[in-house]
C-alpha cells in the first residue's frame, strides 16, 4: 500500500491518494485551484494509477474543493455518508460564512452513499467505513485493518478533535464516536487526520486533552 499526502487550500487540509498496485482512491480532495490540483494529477499519472473512488470522510467545504477536478479529469464522482448530503448542498453558504467568498466550482452529484460497516475493495485492500458523527452528522472514518491505518477526517487529530460548534456538530456525539468507534481499534493503528500530522490510537488514548 502507498499513501501520498498533499496539503491543500488555505486551511491546510490533507488530501490523500492511496493505492495498492495501480488501483487508487482519493480521500478528501481539497485542492483549491488548478495550481494545487496539478501535483496530485501528476502523481497519479506518473504512477499510472487507476482512480476508482473519491471517498469523503465528511463534506465541509475545505474537503471538497477538488471534487470538480476529480470528476473533470478522471470521471469519478464522490462517495460520502447520506447524513452529510445537506452540508454538501450548502457548500456555498458555508464557504461564504467562513472564507468570505462563494464556493468556486460546480459540485458533482454523489455516485453513492457510504454506509456504516460497508467494505470497499481497492486492489487487495479492504476499506471499512466507520460512522463517526459529531464533527458532522455523516462523518466517517476509513479503516484498513490489514495495514493498521485509519483516515479520521476531522473527527480526531493529533492531540485534538474536530470542531463541534459548526452546523450539525455536537461535542458529546463526537466524544462518543471517538471513544466507542475509534478507541476500540488496535492501539498501533496509525491515524491519518484531515489536518496536521499523523498520530496513533495509543498516543491519543494517553495524551489527548479532550479525551
Amino acid at each position: 500500500m502507498q499513501i501520498k499526502t498533499f496539503v491543500s487550500n488555505p486551511i491546510g487540509e490533507n488530501t490523500y491518494v492511496i493505492s495498492d498496485g495501480n488501483e487508487a482512491a482519493i480521500i478528501d480532495c481539497g485542492a483549491y485551484s488548478e495550481r494545487q490540483w496539478q501535483p496530485i494529477k501528476q502523481y497519479i499519472e506518473e504512477n499510472k494509477l487507476n482512480i476508482r473512488y473519491a471517498l469523503q470522510t465528511h463534506t465541509h467545504f475545505d474537503h471538497i474543493y477538488g471534487l470538480h477536478f476529480v470528476e473533470r479529469d478522471f470521471g469519478i464522482k464522490p462517495m460520502f455518508h447520506a447524513l452529510d448530503h445537506e452540508l454538501y448542498t450548502l457548500a456555498n453558504d458555508s464557504t461564504m460564512a467562513m472564507m468570505g467568498e462563494p464556493f468556486p466550482y460546480p459540485l458533482p452529484s454523489p455516485c453513492d452513499y457510504l454506509k456504516d460497516g460497508q467494505h470497499i475493495m481497492l486492489g487487495s485492500l479492504c476499506i471499512e467505513v466507520i460512522h463517526t458523527p459529531g464533527h458532522t452528522p455523516g462523518g466517517v472514518c476509513l479503516y484498513i485493518e490489514q495495514e493498521s491505518i485509519a483516515f479520521s477526517g476531522d473527527t480526531l487529530f493529533a492531540g485534538s478533535i474536530g470542531r463541534y460548534d459548526l452546523p450539525g456538530g455536537d461535542f458529546e456525539t463526537e466524544i462518543s464516536s471517538i471513544r466507542e468507534r475509534l478507541f476500540t481499534l488496535p492501539e498501533n493503528t496509525v491515524v491519518y487526520p484531515g489536518h496536521g500530522p499523523c498520530t496513533t490510537i495509543a498516543r491519543e488514548k494517553m495524551g489527548n486533552a479532550y479525551l
